[in-house]
């Protein structure tokens, strides 16, 4: 069991840290369904939220984020901090979409994303 969630605390940080670096490097641009409101593009989401283009440094901090929680394959004390710090940002995520009345499925990317990180959180406790 301990080298299963060991296993199952480093699958899920490669997940969450490539699938955040992918968003916000690689499709940041992009057009997905996932959008908050009708927004094309991380900025016009932003906006939908009501949020400033200054708010934009929340990216800087997921991405920030990320790479720690791959780091952490290789530094196992930084993965709590950084699947804490993703898993607070999702909240404040699904926050916004509800916020802004989104319909459930563009809260899948932001809970799936949660739901990883506090799996990672309880492995990483349970698994020394």
């Amino acid at each position: 069991m301990n080298k299963m969630l060991k296993n199952l605390s480093k699958v899920l940080s490669v997940f969450v840290g490539l699938t955040i670096i992918n968003v916000w490097l690689f499709r940041s641009n992009r057009s997905t369904s996932y959008r908050g409101g009708d927004a094309t593009n991380l900025i016009e989401e932003f906006a939908v939220y009501g949020l400033e283009d200054y708010f934009l440094i929340i990216g800087i901090i997921k991405v920030s984020l990320a790479i720690i929680l791959i780091l952490s394959l290789y530094y196992n004390k930084l993965r709590l901090f950084a699947s804490l710090g993703i898993a607070i940002m999702m909240l404040v995520a699904i926050n916004m979409h509800m916020s802004v009345g989104d319909e459930l499925i563009k809260l899948t990317p932001a809970a799936t994303m949660l739901i990883s990180s506090l799996l990672i959180v309880y492995s990483t406790k349970n698994s020394k």
